[in-house]
């Protein structure tokens, strides 16, 4: 990347008003047309949004960008469209046991509500609070029951089975968060009362020890900060067997998206453990320290491995790139004939860096802070313009060129061109959401955003 040490937050001001006016004509084109009956928006084909049955994480995402879109703007009808659509169809996620993503669904949306009746900006009613809290508590505990004992901790395995380690999980993990923070826990077998926070801090180590890499000799393609989608452990001994991946190129290249979840997740979660004191975690600065090693190494390496302007293709080893010369001196190409780029994964990397930036700056690391920052800044202000940001009234998408499954061929190509683009994904257009929701408040000098503002 070329990071631009000109750009400030305020000079998104004009970019934030127009993607906010575009985001809402969206959202309702989007309720307009969309036919629930086949299953959640996941991505679109020709400029609508359609269905792609693999698993249930996305209709959180529908919802909860209805939510950031109403703390952003104040307008009403998409906040009653949300409240009324979380009441009547996102009970089954709560209590879903065949997925991961209980934090991508319901902190999205149950999550979001209940921070906004705890910020003021809706009206405090108790039992709608205690629908929401009840909610929460649920989905973290439901989520922890997904549990695999490997040597020296633990993770939340993935929907491939036991074995299997996402990095994904490391922004979903939030939900245990929330709902430890809300007072609850895991009751199991005999009564077994299991801490939320503890499986929370093991996932979170099991993720930065297995799948983020450090240049530590690893292996030969140990780098520091790139990631493995997927790590694979022997069940019965608990031992880690190798790196795989399930939407990337290779288990040995970085697949961009996944970068791009770590690099929130572990910002984000660096946010929450520093509210914590010496007494509710005695062992918090050995988790800072994990916490901060690899924030730090995930976002240098997209900062290594993306192109000029910030958006990164979808694999930093997809086998294509090689004929694009010295791509990542210029800007990213998504009309290319050989590899696509991957919009949504600026759009959540963007937040990884510009959380990691504000946390160094306020401990004092100026230098470093202002790196990541303006890498931020940099990614949204390409992200937030042509030709990412959608302005077509016709498409349904609102961030365009997102990638969901190169290697299965599950993106749309349209007719003339060699390789997906110019189509969007409901992950990508409700994290850009929240990052430009994120940058706006700092803008306005507004309550900074968490997930975990909720009491």
């Amino acid at each position: 990347m070329k990071i631009r040490t000109d750009l400030q937050a305020a000079t998104l001001d004009v970019k934030l008003r127009r993607f906010w006016e575009v985001s809402e004509k969206k959202i309702n084109l989007l309720e307009e047309n969309y036919d629930a009956s086949g299953g959640s928006p996941v991505f679109t084909v020709n400029g609508r949004y359609t269905t792609r049955g693999w698993t249930e994480w996305t209709q959180g995402f529908q919802f909860g960008s209805s939510l950031l879109q109403y703390d952003a703007t104040g307008t009403l009808p998409v906040l009653e469209q949300a409240r009324q659509k979380t009441v009547a169809v996102m009970a089954p996620h709560i209590s879903h046991i065949g997925v991961h993503d209980h934090g991508f669904n319901n902190v999205s949306t149950y999550g979001n509500l209940l921070r906004l009746m705890h910020e003021g900006r809706i009206p405090y009613n108790e039992w709608e609070k205690n629908f929401y809290t009840l909610a929460l508590k649920i989905t973290g505990a439901v989520q922890a029951s997904r549990w695999t004992e490997i040597k020296g901790g633990g993770f939340i395995h993935s929907f491939n089975g036991p074995h299997s380690l996402f990095v994904d999980t490391i922004r979903s993990v939030r939900a245990l968060v929330v709902s430890h923070s809300l007072g609850h826990f895991l009751q199991a077998e005999g009564d077994q009362k299991i801490s939320l926070l503890d499986r929370a801090i093991q996932h979170l180590s099991s993720t930065a020890k297995f799948s983020v890499y450090y240049n530590e000799g690893r292996d030969i393609y140990d780098a520091w900060g790139r990631t493995a989608h997927e790590c694979v452990f022997n069940t019965k001994d608990g031992n880690f067997r190798c790196p795989n991946s399930q939407q990337g190129y290779t288990g040995f290249s970085t697949w961009t998206r996944g970068l791009a979840w770590a690099m929130c997740g572990f910002a984000e979660e660096l946010e929450w453990f520093d509210t914590l004191n010496e007494n509710e975690l005695p062992q918090k600065q050995p988790v800072m320290a994990m916490l901060l090693k690899g924030a730090k190494a995930t976002c240098d390496f997209y900062i290594e491995h993306t192109p000029a302007d910030g958006i990164p293709y979808w694999d930093t080893g997809a086998p294509g790139l090689v004929n694009l010369g010295d791509y990542l001196s210029k800007s990213a190409d998504p009309y290319n004939d050989y590899e696509p780029v991957d919009s949504s994964a600026a759009a959540i990397g963007a937040q990884g860096l510009l959380r990691l930036g504000k946390y160094l700056q306020n401990k004092g690391d100026i230098i470093s802070g202002n790196r990541y920052w303006q890498a931020g800044l940099t990614v949204l202000n390409t992200l937030f313009d042509e030709p990412y940001l959608s302005t077509n009234s016709e498409h349904q998408g609102l961030i365009l060129h997102s990638i969901y499954h190169r290697p299965n061929g599950w993106d749309h190509i349209q007719p003339g061109s060699k390789i997906p683009n110019g189509e969007s994904s409901m992950w990508g257009d409700y994290h850009a959401r929240e990052v430009a929701l994120y940058i706006q408040r700092i803008i306005n000098n507004e309550p900074y955003y968490t997930f975990f503002n909720i009491q």
